[in-house]
């Protein structure tokens, strides 16, 4: 896929991840892309939803997953803003994704941080698309938060 049209996607994750912020939520947002299409979206929504695991990934998963009818998405590719959490490297290993990017790194508490990758053996994992943007949206956020 080009570059562009990566850049595209990532770019309809950092909308979502906008529209968390403007719920009050932490400005996370995901896609799920199959044959060129968006199959699933999501963004953060723990507080909304009282849901500790409603994370962008997880919600863009579980669209996506009832989107194409099967549990596994090993042709489909995840665009989030934030590297995943564990809990969200997790589920992207069991739905086997074919590739995840991802735009900012956690530095807190995002699944690079404890050594092993805990993607799919066959998931490619790209990461620092649009880093700059998805960051300053996350610093942007807190920053407000503070005030």
């Amino acid at each position: 896929m080009s570059e562009k049209r990566e850049e595209y996607f990532m770019h309809e994750a950092l909308r979502l991840a906008q529209q968390a912020a403007q719920q009050g939520e932490i400005p996370v947002g995901a896609v799920i892309v199959y044959e060129d299409k968006i199959i699933g979206r999501g963004y953060n929504q723990t507080v909304t939803l009282n849901d500790p695991t409603a994370h962008a990934e997880m919600i863009a998963i579980t669209a996506a997953t009832h989107a194409i009818g099967s549990r596994y998405l090993s042709e489909c590719t995840l665009y989030a803003t934030l590297e995943p959490c564990v809990m969200c490297a997790g589920a992207c290993y069991w739905a086997m994704l074919k590739k995840v990017v991802y735009g900012a790194g956690d530095e807190k508490n995002g699944c690079t941080k404890v050594g092993v990758s805990l993607f799919h053996p066959k998931t490619q994992v790209v990461n620092g698309l649009l880093a700059e943007e998805a960051s300053m949206l996350l610093k942007d956020f807190f920053k407000k938060l503070r005030k």
